[in-house]
């Protein structure tokens, strides 16, 4: 088994592609509009499947917010440099809600930034070439 994507619903699908591309970097791998159901899907990653899992952005055409409810936490992305990666969202437009620093109880760099719909996004400092591990 391996992860495929995560799929959160969307306001505005091209807000939130703005978002995904232009602030964190992302590129779109695949879009399907559905208008007999009313609703678009974008899937968005850093790299394709199966070289890494991507986000699902779903948008139903009739619905411009969602309440997040409490179950839901993170999406987490490694940065080879927190710091740096929170400077560049901050000057794209995006919004840091957790500027870049230790993990409480440990020594991980870590930060949170927030899509247009309030998802919140934490952000990992990771050498790129080490071997992925949990924080």
């Amino acid at each position: 088994m391996r992860l495929l994507h995560t799929m959160i619903r969307v306001g505005q699908l091209e807000r939130s592609i703005d978002f995904y591309t232009r602030v964190l970097g992302m590129q779109v791998v695949r879009r399907t509009e559905n208008p007999q159901y009313r609703y678009s899907l974008a899937f968005l990653g850093f790299e394709p499947n199966p070289a890494q899992a991507e986000i699902e952005l779903t948008w139903n055409w009739d619905t411009d917010h969602y309440n997040l409810g409490d179950g839901f936490g993170h999406i987490a992305i490694a940065v080879p440099d927190c710091a740096a990666a929170v400077q560049r969202i901050r000057d794209a437009g995006g919004k840091v809600t957790r500027e870049a620093g230790p993990v409480k109880g440990g020594t991980h760099v870590i930060a949170f930034v927030e899509d247009p719909d309030g998802y919140k996004i934490e952000l990992i400092e990771r050498d790129p070439d080490a071997p992925l591990q949990q924080p």
